[in-house]
């Protein structure tokens, strides 16, 4: 069993799924600040200095300041800022990930287009043939 597993971990497979979703952890944090701490602010300036995060509905009875308060005082608070801001942290976030994927895939295609236009080398067969012919003159 222990055999096994060592030749699980070693698959090349295996070695970059973690590197991915050690960058990819990486990259979430990226991405989160730009969001939490670039983005948010601007929408924020441009609703009129509404913070998404703080909106909620109290489920119950009493009166609070914010949602914080409210949830430290134990009331259920319906957060539907946070939701929207998770709505747009995603859009954001695959929006990010859709330029970078559009980038990696232009420059393969470069790649490609590149290799495409180097001569080819000869073909299997011209070479078995050049081979017969060399052997058929001795």
């Amino acid at each position: 069993m222990l055999k096994e597993f060592k030749d699980f971990i070693a698959k090349g497979n295996v070695m970059d799924m973690a590197v991915g979703i050690i960058i990819g952890a990486a990259f979430t944090a990226i991405v989160g600040s730009l969001v939490a701490d670039l983005i948010n602010p601007i929408i924020s300036l441009f609703m009129g200095g509404v913070d998404f995060s703080g909106l909620y509905a109290l489920l119950g009875d009493g009166e609070y300041g914010s949602i914080t308060e409210a949830e430290e005082a134990g009331a259920a608070v319906f957060a539907y800022g946070r939701f929207i801001m998770a709505i747009i942290n995603f859009l954001i976030i695959a929006f990010v990930v859709f330029m970078l994927v559009k980038a990696v895939n232009s420059t393969k295609k470069k790649e490609a287009e590149v290799k495409a236009e180097e001569p080819a080398g000869p073909t299997e067969l011209e070479l078995l043939t050049e081979i017969r012919d060399a052997l058929a003159k001795k």
